[in-house]
């Protein structure tokens, strides 16, 4: 079995996954909505998009990336480098805040992941700038199709620089089979702030996540330093999903991460203050700190009071660890 490394289990609702074998998931295509966008994309594409991504295309897989840096320019932080390939883009620099903080919104068009394909991103934030990245919608990941859907996130801080990363949920249709693989570097006095909120089947539809897999790898890194490893692996019918020990029966888990700088022990009293009003009776929010780094996760049935919990945890940790105040976040309200 493998253990969610440097968690605080009683605290803050950690999960651990097992191993268990997994049955055959059923045939699933693309939608004729997804089949169009993605052909309007591989249209634009053909003379950019290189050898692997239109094979992969050919084959019914898609291997789409983005590689997105920000630079400081004076008081400004730029939007300088934009390079994607496949139907994965950015919409362009925003500046709600002000010149000094960028924010991006990254779209994929075909609306949902199917099995075989691929999504990379990384992330490059140059010294002293920053950037605030959201997604305009839920992410789905559908059923397995026989084989193994990826996602890769590499993110790079650069001194004194600043990066949130605030995606909306993750919905995780029955039998999926998703390997999430994130990299964060954080070089000097850089400052980190990402959620991430997973949605086990789709309830309201009735449906559960009852076969499929999930493995996930988180790794951060001061410098050359780790200062954060997680990793592990939930089975849509192994013993954890209704285990005190994993999901405890729930449907959604979610968790606001910070790194790069020490807070204060009471900060984090201020954000259990804030976020238990709203968590309700049945699910579970914790919230600890290791070092330079705090860790709140919430574990229940809604996303949407996910989402509740995990902007208000965000809206008292980004003046404390970025000297910030919260802004309204538009684009999850859309």
């Amino acid at each position: 079995m493998l253990k969610w490394l440097r968690v605080n289990v009683a605290e803050m609702c950690a999960m651990s996954y097992a191993r268990c074998p997994l049955s055959v998931p059923t045939q699933m295509n693309y939608s004729a909505r997804q089949t169009s966008a993605l052909m309007r994309y591989a249209s634009d594409e053909l003379s950019t998009a290189g050898t692997g991504t239109l094979a992969d295309a050919t084959a019914g897989h898609l291997l789409a990336s983005l590689a997105l840096g920000f630079s400081r320019d004076a008081n400004t932080t730029r939007l300088t480098r934009k390079e994607h390939r496949g139907p994965l883009r950015v919409q362009k620099a925003l500046y709600p805040e002000g010149p000094d903080c960028c924010h991006g919104v990254i779209i994929h068009p075909p609306g949902g992941v199917v099995g075989g394909d691929e999504l990379r991103i990384s992330m490059d934030v140059g010294d002293a700038a920053h950037a605030l990245i959201s997604t305009p919608g839920a992410a789905k990941w559908y059923r397995a199709n026989g084989h193994i859907s990826r996602q890769r996130l590499d993110i790079t801080v650069g001194r004194r620089a600043m990066l949130e990363w605030l995606p909306q949920e993750t919905i995780l249709f029955n039998e999926a089979d998703v390997v999430f693989d994130s990299h964060i570097t954080l070089q000097k006095d850089a400052r980190y702030l990402g959620c991430e909120i997973l949605c086990f089947g789709r309830t309201a539809s009735g449906e559960r996540f009852a076969q499929g897999r999930v493995r996930q790898s988180v790794k951060i890194f001061s410098e050359r330093t780790p200062i954060f490893i997680e990793q592990g692996e939930l089975l849509g019918n192994g013993g954890l999903m209704g285990s005190v020990l994993g999901m405890a029966g729930h449907t959604v888990c979610a968790n606001l991460l910070c790194a790069g700088a020490p807070l204060a022990n009471p900060l984090l009293e201020s954000v259990r203050k804030a976020c238990a009003p709203l968590v309700g009776e049945t699910a579970k929010f914790g919230a600890t700190q290791l070092k330079t780094l705090v860790l709140a996760r919430y574990l229940g049935d809604s996303s949407e009071v996910a989402r509740q919990v995990m902007l208000a945890a965000w809206r008292v940790l980004r003046p404390a660890l970025l000297g910030r105040e919260p802004t309204e976040l538009r684009i999850w309200n859309t």
